[in-house]
Parts: structure tokens; sequence; C-alpha cells
């Protein structure tokens, strides 16, 4: 069977790999097809396109968008994203990404009054694209013996209930819906599980197919097999795509590997075909 991966990242955003290096990993796996999806920010996509240029792989430009859905952050995948379209997102994702800079910023200045020594400059500055992000904070907070881990620093002091960070104010699912739909993305609903219950999700996804969404991701590396059978169930009653992804970081999150996940992952070439057939 033909396999794909439909979610992953880059240094861009929070990944450790640069796009053609993510290029060069799913040729040697083998995949048909392989998706960069950064976290609200397409400037990795132009090197990620540039590097696919003649390998035997089908480069899908995409991104990840987190959203607010009554009060409950979601992430929204946009894929078979345009050259045309980098700059209208680029701008209008502006205004969100210097509310999440300062939501880090005042992140780490909160760590400081708790005692904790970091550098958001010097986070930043060591980052291959000057960004910084919770996955940086945290690989910090690891290697400073702050936390044993990048999982037990999200889990602790880098989450809301810590009282350290406070979450950004986002767009809404229905904003981030129509702009996608607007440029003839594909819009996918990114491991909703994770956010939502059974229950939840399915009073979504109606009014969402009716916004736009073309689909939702059933398998997912972080997903058991409960969860893929009921997001595949889901799907097929509301006429959703499926999709899939391993949500690739590199060594930000070395239990996850590019197209296989956990090792469980298998996602077909099939779905991204269907997704792209959506395309008007």
């Amino acid at each position: 069977m033909q396999t794909c991966d439909l979610h992953t990242h880059s240094i861009y955003s929070d990944g450790t790999c640069p796009p053609g290096q993510i290029i060069a990993a799913a040729v040697g796996l083998g995949l048909s097809a392989v998706a960069l999806c950064d976290h609200n920010t397409v400037d990795g996509l132009p090197d990620f396109l540039a590097a696919a240029a003649g390998a035997p792989i089908e480069a899908i430009a995409g991104a990840e968008f987190s959203v607010d859905h009554e009060g409950t952050e979601l992430h929204l995948l946009g894929l078979f994203l345009k050259p045309e379209h980098f700059v209208p997102l680029s701008r209008q994702m502006e205004e969100v990404n210097e509310r999440k800079q300062q939501s880090n910023i005042d992140l780490v200045r909160a760590l400081n009054r708790a005692g904790y020594a970091l550098d958001y400059d010097a986070i930043r500055n060591s980052t291959p694209n000057g960004t910084c992000n919770r996955a940086h904070i945290a690989r910090e907070l690891t290697r400073l013996g702050y936390t044993a881990s990048l999982t037990q620093a999200f889990d602790t002091l880098l989450s809301p209930a810590a009282g350290y960070y406070q979450e950004p104010r986002q767009l809404t699912l229905w904003q981030m819906l129509d702009a996608l739909t607007d440029l003839g993305a594909v819009p996918v609903l990114a491991h909703p599980l994770l956010n939502l219950d059974e229950a939840a999700l399915t009073a979504l996804l109606p009014r969402a197919k009716e916004r736009g969404l073309i689909g939702m991701e059933c398998a997912y590396a972080r997903y058991d097999g409960a969860a893929t059978q009921v997001s595949l169930a889901l799907a097929d009653r509301f006429g959703l795509c499926p999709s899939g992804g391993s949500d690739f970081h590199g060594t930000n999150k070395p239990d996850i590997a590019l197209g296989t996940g956990r090792g469980n992952l298998q996602v077909p070439y099939t779905w991204a075909l269907r997704l792209k057939n959506t395309i008007p």
C-alpha cells in the first residue's frame, strides 16, 4: 500500500528539521506524499517545495492554525496551499503571531519572577529562524535541569494551569474556515479527539462542514485504535474525507517518527488523493 504523512513540522515552527530534510527523509521512507504544516506560518513552504522539485514524492504545502472554538483550542490544517496563498495567509497571521510572541515573552518573564533563569533573547537567537515558542522554552528548561523532559515541561511549568502561561487570543474556528475556503485550500480538522470528547465533536462537525470543513484527521500518532475507529465512523457519517499524519517534530517529539508515528501509523495515499480531488 502506498502511504503518506499529511502532518509534519519543520524548524520554521517548533520542529527540529529543515524542510528539505523532511523531504529527503520522506523519500527515503518511500512515502508517496508528505505535507508540511508548520504552526501559524507558511514561511517554510518555499524551501519545502523547492526541495521536492524533481524528487519522487508529492509535496503538499500546508499550515496548522490554532483556533478558538467556544473557549477550547482546536487545530485546523490548511492543505494544498498554493504559492499565491502564502502572502495573504502571512498577512492574516501577523497579528496572531505578534500576540503569540508577546505571550511567550510574558511566559519567560513570569518564570524569571519565580526564580527560573531563562533568557528570552538567548532562546530566540538559538533557533534557526529567530522564532521562540513553548517548545523552545521547554527545551531550555530541560537543558537547565528545571524539568526532566520536554513532556514534563509542558505538563508542569508550561501548562496554563501552572499560572505562568496565558494563552493568546486566537482567530475562531469559523474565521479560519472562511479564510481557507475563500483561498480554495482544503481545511482539515487536526486530531480533534485530543481536545474534544466524542459527543462534543459529533455536535461540532455538521456546522463545521457547512462552513467549509473538508476533512478530519482519523489516523494520528497519538490515537489508539478506538480513537481511530470513532474518527473514521464520524468522518463517514458526516461526509468528511479522512486524513492522517504523524505530527512529526524531529527531536522535539522523539517518540514520533516521520510516516509511522509511534510505529503503528499507516496513512493511505488514497486519502491524500481524495482530499486533493475536493479542490474546486
